[in-house]
């Protein structure tokens, strides 16, 4: 199991790589309704990248509180997804 540092570093880089190429292919993405579902999708995928390296983050920095601080940042970005989905 990775540590808490090597998953924030892998975290970041694909958050880098994942905004990058959504970046690249802006156009492709925009192009018909598919594919902005498409790309709404990989924005769940990067947002869900960014909370893991926020949670790594603080759990290398010493700022999280416990399980409790983590899962109720999780629930409260969550949230209004799961609004949209039902």
């Amino acid at each position: 199991m990775a540590g808490s540092g090597s998953s924030m570093l892998y975290s970041f880089l694909l958050f880098t790589v994942i905004l990058s190429l959504q970046e690249m292919y802006r156009g492709k993405l925009a192009s018909s309704e598919l594919f902005t579902i498409l790309g709404g999708f990989i924005s769940s995928l990067l947002f869900l990248v960014l909370l893991t390296f926020i949670g790594n983050f603080q759990e290398t920095c010493g700022m999280r509180t416990g399980w409790g601080a983590g899962n109720a940042l999780i629930s409260f970005y969550s949230f209004p997804g799961l609004l949209f989905i039902l």
